[in-house]
């Protein structure tokens, strides 16, 4: 199974994470409009790759025949469920600037929270998911 689109938006979604981690370092009340822009992007882009995940990857792995893939593939799906769910109020809570502005501690407390969960989660499926559905394991 050829995965390298989901790994290529690893790539673009951590790069964005990073983005936002040095807009908030530098200030910000200086970069509330950029981080809420920043937000927004990001979450539009985890919500293709979560999208495609649910209505592609793991249907496939379901009907691969190969019933480690298949456990593998529901196990890192019901994991992801509260994840996305935290990632999602968090794009829905800092998604302008003025909200962003009006808590730089409540926001750099979600973002290192939320942002965290989901950087951690890609790694794990980077070391450990992806390269079990490409060996096939």
């Amino acid at each position: 199974m050829n995965i390298d689109k989901y790994k290529h938006t690893h790539v673009d979604i951590l790069q964005r994470i990073d983005r936002l981690r040095a807009l908030t370092r530098t200030g910000v009340e200086d970069n509330a409009a950029a981080i809420a822009q920043g937000v927004v992007a990001l979450s539009a882009v985890v919500k293709l790759h979560l999208a495609a995940e649910d209505q592609a990857l793991y249907p496939s792995l379901q009907r691969s025949g190969n019933a480690a893939l298949a456990q593998l593939g529901l196990r890192f799906q019901q994991e992801m469920g509260p994840i996305a769910a935290a990632f999602d109020a968090f794009a829905h809570a800092w998604n302008t600037p003025a909200r962003v502005r009006g808590d730089e501690a409540g926001f750099r407390a979600a973002a290192n929270d939320v942002l965290r969960r989901v950087y951690e989660r890609m790694r794990q499926e980077d070391r450990d998911f992806y390269p079990a559905i490409e060996s096939g394991a």
